[in-house]
């Protein structure tokens, strides 16, 4: 499963300094989120799991499920123990090993998330999310040349990689080069229109062209 913590908090903010220019009136209260049946359930399935894996922590499938939901939960230290033991039982799981270093790199602990992201790219070097993972990783670090030369890396070798354009994105929006940053996300929605980069592409490109459209 893929994850988009770290670089939808760069979106919001990027976004959030955008809207402050674009609308002048003041905006209506967020509207509170409706209660839904599912709630109760998403917290059965994770005491569930959690008391299975307490039980017997030898079942992969188990670890993994349970580290998943607690990154959706932003349990970072907890989803990065629970994801060890799964790479423990699977040393060579890139999923897990990607998803290590989405935690770390919430924790604002880039470095040891950039080892995580290096392990997943040795075992498979074709894999995209990995080394878009990885570039996003140094870009919020600062290292902007080497993470654009890296999303351009992965962009030459595979067309399709939208997870690159979608930190292309990012990266051209942070640098106020607005219009090419709107393209780079119609890029991802045209590519993986039901991926999660895609409904943040949505959102991000709504918001850049009202900005624009009211200058």
């Amino acid at each position: 499963m893929k994850r988009l913590l770290p670089l939808t908090l760069v979106v919001l903010g990027l976004l959030a300094a955008v809207a402050a220019h674009a609308d002048k009136k003041p905006a209506d209260a967020p509207a509170a989120p409706a209660a839904t049946a599912a709630a109760p359930a998403a917290l059965d399935s994770l005491a569930l799991l959690e008391r299975a894996v307490a039980r017997d922590s030898s079942k992969f499938d188990q670890d993994y499920a349970l580290g998943v939901l607690y990154l959706d939960r932003e349990r970072m230290p907890d989803a990065i123990k629970v994801l060890g033991k799964a790479s423990q039982l699977q040393p060579k799981n890139v999923k897990v090993l990607v998803n290590m270093g989405i935690a770390a790199d919430a924790l604002g602990h880039p470095d040891e998330a950039q080892g995580y992201y290096k392990r997943a790219m040795d075992l498979a070097p074709a894999d995209s999310l990995a080394a878009c993972r990885m570039a996003s990783s140094k870009y919020a670090q600062g290292k902007y040349d080497e993470s654009m030369a890296m999303l351009r890396n992965v962009i030459a070798k595979q067309p399709r990689a939208y997870c690159a354009y979608f930190t292309l994105g990012v990266a051209f929006a942070d640098a106020g080069i607005y219009r090419d940053a709107i393209r780079m996300w119609h890029k991802v929605v045209d590519l993986a229109p039901d991926s999660p980069e895609a409904v943040s592409a949505k959102e991000s490109i709504d918001v850049l062209e009202k900005f624009l459209n009211n200058k």
